[in-house]
Formats: C-alpha cells, structure tokens, sequence
C-alpha cells in the first residue's frame, strides 16, 4: 500500500512587486494560510505603514504574510517557524524571488520572543497555531522584550473576539473584522 501523498496548498501574492505570483506548500496540521481576502483588507489597513518596515512573522506557517509584506515594499522581513518543510519551502520561494532582504529561520517562536532582538520591529505578524495558548504569551513577550518599535503595529488572527483577549495595556485596536470563525485586528503600540 502506498503512503497518501501530501496535499499541497496554494498562495498568491496579491499586490506589489511580486504581484499574482502563485507557489505551492506542503499542507500541515494547523497551518491556515491567510485568506486572500483577508490578506487584501489588513495591507489596504497597513498601507502607508509597509514601506520600509521591518517585519516579524514569528509563526510563519505558509510564509504569505511575510511575502506579501515584502512585495509591497517591507524594507527586511524575519520569518520564524518550528516545521523544517515550511521553512525550507518559503526559503525556495524567497530564493525563487530573487529575494535577499529577509531571513527564515527554523525555530521556536514563542521561544525566539523570549530572548532581546538586535533591532526592534515596525510591524508584527501573529498568527499562531490556535488553541494552543500562545497568543497572549506572544504578545507579552514582545514587550517584554522590546521587540517593538515605539509605534509599531501588531496584527493579530484569532480564534477570539479582540475584547476577549488579553493583551499589553499599550496596545490601541486600530482595526478589526471577522472572516467566519476567525477575528483578525490590527493594534497600535502606543510607546
């Protein structure tokens, strides 16, 4: 009897310089790529933002956030994940791209926001894994440990409404929605 191949997913990067550009990624337990539609409405939100940011996406999973930051314009992007074929797979996307303002590394996120960065962050990516607890924990330890910028931006995919989460007192919601059962906001970090 032969082993089930893997299902393999789809992206697209939907604006910038990579704009409609598809690749292809190993589905895994837990990773939800985030929607095109939802992609659409938290860059319109980031717009005058991206440009020249440096981004973090310390729970990777497909890597679309990360590429389509760095479409748009993101001046450095970190991508984190603990699965060896995401990392390897978003490291052949970036290096398909031509793409040397960013770096992947196969780590512990939550693990990684617990240690001080050399830099801080413009804008933020969390999307862990959900029912998993590591939001909160995430978020505590980017204060925690100044991986934020004086004004940066936190997005946020939840499987909780903004109100029921508890994160920094600093943090202002921006912007939020729902997209079926997930809540996905943008917050401010007021320094």
């Amino acid at each position: 009897m032969k082993p089930a191949k893997a299902k393999v997913g789809q992206l697209r990067i939907i604006a910038g310089e990579w704009r409609s550009r598809r690749f292809s990624f190993t589905e895994q337990p837990g990773l939800r790529p985030t929607p095109d539609r939802v992609r659409e409405t938290l860059f319109n939100w980031l717009s005058s933002d991206i440009q020249g940011a440096r981004c973090l996406d310390p729970f990777t999973g497909s890597g679309a956030l990360t590429l389509e930051a760095l479409s748009r314009g993101a001046a450095w992007a970190l991508a984190v994940d603990l699965n060896r074929d995401v990392v390897t797979t978003l490291r052949g996307h970036l290096a398909t791209l031509g793409c040397s303002h960013a770096e992947v590394r196969q780590e512990n996120g939550l693990a990684l926001l617990g240690t001080p960065p050399a830099e801080a962050y413009d804008i933020v990516f969390l999307d862990p894994p959900f029912h998993q607890g590591l939001l909160e924990p995430a978020c505590t330890a980017l204060e925690e440990h100044d991986w934020l910028a004086a004004e940066a931006l936190v997005y946020v995919e939840s499987e909780l409404a903004p109100g029921r989460l508890t994160l920094p007192a600093n943090w202002q919601l921006h912007r939020d929605k729902r997209a079926g059962q997930v809540w996905y906001s943008l917050w401010r970090r007021q320094s």
